[in-house]
């Protein structure tokens, strides 16, 4: 029977749509360690992945998650709140507090999962959250999940936002990521910091992609904030975490539903992240720092992430180009809507330490051919 009720008939037009709109996606297996792998039969150099400092592959990270794995096991067995939570679970979560200069922190499973516990607990249905018009999609369903009102700032637009807080009761929230993911530009935190302060309103910071800064602390009296971010790029493991006051973790441990209703974290990741952040707090991790920091002015000096947008407009140019490159080796996927806005399709270039000096060239050259660079 082919009748238009049907499921099957209604995925095929959706999947047709998405087809003639040059938004078709499908994942492709990238074989390989850190930057360099295979996709199919072909050598590749990948310039698309987060693990900004290389430390997915590094020693130390490897053996902790082999150990982990030997002595605690493949996974963790049950939720945090029953009988999930390991010793390991502890260290890196009092290991991350410091980092960050909090008195608390608290894991998650994956970075998306932490931004949509945070809004959903704090963003109460009295509360107005307010959102950068180029905020995460963990962020943007965080606030649609959250009961708050949300109310969209334009991007970076500290008048803007002045002007919303000024003109909205009640108790607020302002929610920004650190470095944004698809244009690599930082948020101004201090003149954040500052409005958040002076209007009383929560101020929460998705640092995911904050390999390089923007450094906190922030200079504002009574400011109330959480950070959050992923264990996944920087840290090259994968989970997410959120760093506050005492009062606050404790609320989220018993409200977050993203925290309570799902497995912990496995010990593998957890002892990998614990053994990466070590290794970033370390002279070797200042060292992978400076050492990305140099790879990034190779291609655009004193840019303020790893990440750089090459801008082509139209889905089909940036689908082009991205065959291209992988035609000489280079693997930079095509990022389209609904990821960025429309008619802003582009190549996501994301650097790593582990990239060699003649990589980057050899991708500045690519871009430069197709009229990129």
């Amino acid at each position: 029977m082919d009748s238009p009720r049907r499921f099957s008939h209604w995925a095929q037009g959706e999947l047709e749509e998405i087809r003639a709109a040059d938004r078709w996606r499908a994942t492709v297996a990238f074989d390989g360690e850190s930057v360099a792998g295979r996709v199919g039969a072909r050598d590749m150099i990948s310039f698309a992945s987060n693990d900004y400092l290389g430390l997915s592959s590094h020693t130390r990270v490897r053996a902790a998650a082999i150990e982990a794995v030997e002595r605690l096991g493949g996974g963790s067995s049950a939720s945090r709140l029953i009988t999930g939570t390991r010793s390991l679970h502890h260290e890196l979560e009092a290991a991350l507090a410091q980092w960050k200069g909090t008195p608390r922190a608290l894991l998650f499973s994956t970075g998306y999962a932490a931004n949509l516990g945070v809004l959903q607990v704090f963003g109460a249905a009295d509360v107005t959250i307010f959102s950068d018009e180029l905020n995460h999609a963990s962020i943007i369903d965080g606030c649609r999940l959250s009961r708050a009102r949300a109310r969209v700032f334009r991007h970076n637009d500290m008048a803007h936002l002045r002007q919303l807080l000024e003109t909205t009761p009640g108790r607020r929230i302002v929610v920004t990521e650190a470095v944004f993911s698809m244009d690599g530009d930082a948020a101004p935190l201090q003149a954040l910091g500052e409005l958040c302060a002076l209007h009383g309103a929560l101020l929460i910071v998705d640092e995911a992609h904050s390999v390089l800064g923007p450094e906190w602390p922030l200079n504002c009296t009574d400011l109330e904030y959480l950070r959050l971010g992923t264990l996944s790029k920087t840290l090259g493991s994968l989970g997410g975490w959120v760093a506050g006051s005492a009062d606050m973790i404790d609320l989220l441990v018993n409200r977050a539903r993203t925290f309570i209703f799902t497995t912990a974290p496995t010990p593998a990741n957890t002892a990998a992240a614990l053994a990466a952040l070590s290794v970033y707090r370390s002279e070797e991790g200042a060292a992978l720092r400076a050492r990305l920091r140099s790879l990034i002015d190779l291609l655009r000096p004193g840019h303020p992430s790893a990440i750089l947008p090459y801008i082509l407009g139209e889905n089909a140019r940036a689908i082009d180009a991205a065959r291209q490159l992988f035609g000489l080796g280079v693997y930079v996927p095509a990022i389209r809507p609904p990821t960025v806005p429309v008619g802003t399709a582009r190549l996501r270039v994301a650097l790593s330490a582990a990239h060699t000096q003649e990589m980057v060239l050899r991708l500045r050259d690519a871009l430069t051919q197709l009229g990129a660079g």
